[in-house]
């Protein structure tokens, strides 16, 4: 896959130089997930070719879950004269971000849409200024969620066995010491916050993509009755 990417991205940069356009053009690449930790989240039938499980590196587990190693993924931004060469942005951003930011950078105003979740981060990405994000909500479902404010992460599995957890990703990256019995009150104030947020979202949109969640976990790949059906009907 990774030759495929490198051959097609390079087609694309080809017909930029030749149209002459690839100096006023801003190229954005990101992953959307870690590698799979387990053949089940790959949502491919026939593993035979692959690696499993994939290495991502220090961060803990891998796809489909909460924590950095399905999280944390690889971002590049490229547009000559406009970003440096070789600069490295090591500080929060999230994929909502390139809305407002690309918005931002072709003059858009982004008009009376609903609220966004995503900031522009243009002066982070060019400059290196601090990033404006303080806050990253990986999941908010009703039976999980977890949720980033500075350096501290919370993990909150509700279903049996629930599981509570809290980590310094400054200090460990790898989501190895949970540090949520030692402090009680930086749990609540991120509970606290995932409650909040989970209020604002649509109740049907959230159960919806729940049981989608459950459904992959449980059965994997298999269609069940009804969906079937639904099947047969599509053209």
């Amino acid at each position: 896959m990774i030759t495929a990417m490198d051959d097609e991205i390079g087609l694309v940069i080809r017909a930029l130089e030749k149209r002459r356009m690839r100096d006023n053009t801003l190229i954005v690449f990101q992953s959307d997930n870690g590698g799979p930790r387990s053949a089940k989240f790959t949502g491919e039938v026939d593993m035979s070719k692959s690696t499993i499980p994939a290495d991502n590196g220090p961060y803990r587990d891998g796809k489909a879950s909460l924590y950095e190693g399905g999280t944390r993924v690889v971002a590049l931004v490229n547009w000559p004269g406009h970003i440096p060469a070789g600069s490295i942005v090591d500080q929060p951003l999230h994929v909502v971000d390139m809305y407002p930011t690309l918005a931002h950078l072709a003059g858009a105003t982004l008009g009376k849409n609903k609220p966004l979740d995503g900031m522009d981060v243009w002066s982070t990405l060019s400059e290196g200024k601090p990033s404006p994000r303080e806050e990253v909500v990986y999941d908010l479902e009703p039976f999980r969620a977890a949720l980033r404010k500075g350096s501290w992460k919370l993990v909150w599995q509700a279903t049996l066995p629930s599981r509570l957890e809290l980590f310094d990703l400054e200090n460990d990256p790898g989501e190895k010491t949970n540090l949520a019995d030692q402090n009680p009150q930086k749990v609540a104030e991120l509970q606290q916050r995932i409650e909040a947020l989970a209020r604002e979202a649509v109740p049907p949109m959230i159960l919806d993509e729940a049981l989608g969640a459950l459904k992959e976990t449980l059965f994997g790949s298999v269609v069940l009755p009804g969906e079937q059906k639904a099947l047969e009907k599509q053209p």
